[in-house]
């Protein structure tokens, strides 16, 4: 299994972005950037880097909540704090980070047209955030709020701003937990229909924003996740 390792680096306004990274053992086919859950970059953040660089591509996770101090969120912590966390994240501030985890891909010769982004539960909002602001190759969306009610400061709905996607982007959203109404969804895919290039909404009935409830339709997920990178990201 590819090994992750943290790398930090200075960032304009005098702060300095954790990256959790990994790099494929043969050829890069491109870069991806992963976006963390809400408790921050956890063991499953990193499991998810080493697996998509176990398939060729480059992989960076910015630490989103590092002008916090603050890595991962303890399993303990109560969910207030996590949406206090949370609620910390601007807009302004996530474009920031994620704009340093390309130039990192870039500096190491993947194109922009071979640079992806994909994020969980709060980074997949903030994954469909960026890719409507950036030029990438591709973006992907697994769970996360703010369809219809901003996720946190600096954040517009999610509905405002699909139309705006200028890259292919599939979201993957579980509905079980209430926390995505299939009603949110279909505002969703409707929306999305103004944007410029090809993009998906798929919702699975039985799972969760996580996709822990289901482990069928997490692995179909996943796999779904994968071949869209695959096709666009070349």
């Amino acid at each position: 299994m590819i090994q992750t390792r943290t790398e930090t680096i200075a960032l304009t306004n005098d702060t300095r972005l954790r990256l959790t990274v990994a790099e494929p053992d043969n050829v890069v086919r491109g870069g991806v950037v992963v976006l963390h859950e809400a408790r921050g970059v956890t063991d499953y953040t990193r499991v998810l880097v080493a697996a998509l660089a176990d398939e060729g591509w480059l992989t960076v996770a910015p630490h989103l909540y590092h002008r916090d101090g603050t890595d991962e969120l303890p399993t303990e912590e109560t969910p207030h704090r996590v949406a206090e966390q949370v609620s910390r994240l601007s807009g302004e501030s996530v474009l920031a980070d994620t704009d340093a985890a390309f130039v990192w891909l870039a500096d190491r010769g993947v194109s922009s047209d071979r640079q992806g982004i994909i994020g969980f539960d709060i980074g997949g909002t903030a994954a469909l955030m960026v890719a409507s602001s950036r030029r990438l190759g591709a973006a992907v969306t697994v769970g996360g709020d703010g369809i219809v009610t901003p996720l946190a400061e600096g954040f517009s709905p999610l509905v405002d701003i699909v139309g705006e996607l200028s890259c292919p982007w599939l979201g993957l959203y579980g509905e079980q937990d209430g926390r995505t109404p299939a009603a949110e969804l279909d505002k969703l895919r409707a929306a999305a229909t103004a944007a410029e290039s090809v993009t998906d909404v798929v919702r699975y009935p039985n799972a969760d924003h996580r996709f822990d409830t289901d482990p069928e339709a997490a692995a179909e997920a996943w796999q779904r996740a994968r071949n869209w990178l695959d096709l666009h990201l070349r």
